[in-house]
């Protein structure tokens, strides 16, 4: 039989021991903080569907600066980015549609990722290595943009999406198949848009091949620094580009060779408002259509990493962006072919000079001028891209 001095020494142990396990836990180093919450965030969605019924997804990328981009898998394309102002309200910057339905049925290659040529190959034809390539005509009496059904009319994987605390980013992936569009080799391209909290939204390119080909790509985003829907044309802004020269053109918007800037429309060494410059009659404004659709040579060429090649600055809004990129051109477009027949954002009709595009790529019909920097790629050989939008705002 225990007895009650037992009994009391037992409890005494039992609260002791409780009181030391008490004091360990109290004692006990801090669990470290939980991690704080991205800073950049990555959130994946579903976007519609195409009239076959194939899904189509949006991955939006938001920094804490105010500043977001949604990109969808129909052609990997830019479809909203929301910048802010100087007052610092955000407003869209780029035109496109509010439903897949508007990239479908009218394209108009707004936002989307372009290839595998992007701008015109004469007459749709080229050689390489002895053998004649014969393209689609869609842009008479040239081949434009990949073609008929080129990489901003497919749905492409995503491929990865992450979030993070100083940037997130998704990375798409199409693959041609050899002979696509008359293109030679199965390409396998990536483009991964990464927004980080410096306001920078960068589009990077990687492809391959099993054959000898050519490749060109670009992101066809049409911006209006002012905001969508529109108020005042694009063209209202200021424009300064690293270029001396560009390329000018026959009334088929093809190469004919280098002109200088100087004393041209086209000098945007300093700053110049676009609105006066499309109002020249320059002949090669008016080949445009009334317009610059132009290859601007950017000085330095071919760079391994992003070197700066345009600024824009839209003084109402208080918005700029600077572009750099790796690519040897930038092909500046004032919108000069939006004639109204299409309705975009808002049901707000497409008009002329409502948007400018700066699309960073190798040169127009390279593969018909050896002078040009080269746009072959090879098995073995891994095409790259990068190019860097940049915003701000200015008083």
């Amino acid at each position: 039989m225990k007895t009650k001095r037992s009994i009391l020494l037992k409890s005494a142990f039992a609260v002791s021991a409780v009181a030391m396990l008490t004091l360990a836990a109290c004692s006990k180093p801090a669990d470290k903080a939980a991690p704080a919450a991205d800073a950049v965030t990555a959130t994946r969605a579903d976007w519609g569907a195409l009239s076959d019924g194939t899904k189509v997804e949006a991955v939006e990328l938001k920094n804490s600066k105010g500043v977001s981009a949604r990109i969808i898998t129909y052609g990997a394309t830019l479809q909203d980015l929301m910048v802010p102002d100087k007052d610092g309200k955000a407003g869209d910057v780029v035109i496109g549609y509010d439903s897949i339905d508007g990239y479908e049925k009218t394209p108009n290659y707004t936002g989307v990722t372009v290839g595998r040529y992007a701008n015109r190959i004469a007459k749709g034809k080229f050689t390489l290595d002895g053998k004649a390539y014969t393209l689609a005509i869609n842009n008479k009496p040239n081949a434009l943009h990949g073609g008929v059904k080129g990489f901003d009319k497919h749905v492409w994987a995503i491929e990865d999406v992450k979030s993070g605390a100083d940037q997130a980013s998704v990375t798409f992936k199409y693959i041609s198949p050899d002979g696509e569009e008359g293109y030679p080799g199965t390409v396998t391209t990536e483009v991964t848009y990464t927004l980080n909290e410096n306001n920078d939204l960068t589009v990077s390119y990687k492809a391959t091949t099993d054959k000898p080909t050519v490749i060109n790509l670009t992101n066809h985003s049409l911006f209006n620094l002012g905001g969508v829907p529109v108020t005042r044309p694009a063209t209202d802004a200021y424009v300064t580009i690293q270029a001396d020269n560009i390329l000018a053109v026959d009334k088929t918007l093809i190469p004919t060779g280098e002109m200088p800037v100087k004393g041209t429309p086209f000098d945007f060494t300093t700053p110049g408002l676009v609105s006066d410059r499309v109002k020249s009659n320059d002949p090669q404004i008016v080949i445009g259509n009334q317009g610059i659709d132009h290859n601007f040579i950017i000085r330095g060429g071919v760079t391994p990493t992003p070197k700066l090649a345009v600024t824009v600055e839209d003084k109402v809004s208080g918005r700029a962006m600077q572009i750099s990129t790796t690519e040897p051109g930038i092909q500046m477009y004032t919108g000069n072919f939006l004639d109204g027949t299409i309705a975009g954002k808002g049901g707000q009709k497409l008009v002329k000079y409502q948007a400018m595009a700066f699309e960073a790529q190798h040169y127009p019909d390279s593969p018909n001028h050896p002078a040009y920097p080269t746009t072959r790629l090879d098995p073995g050989q891994t095409y790259t891209q990068t190019t860097v939008h940049h915003f701000y705002t200015v008083k």
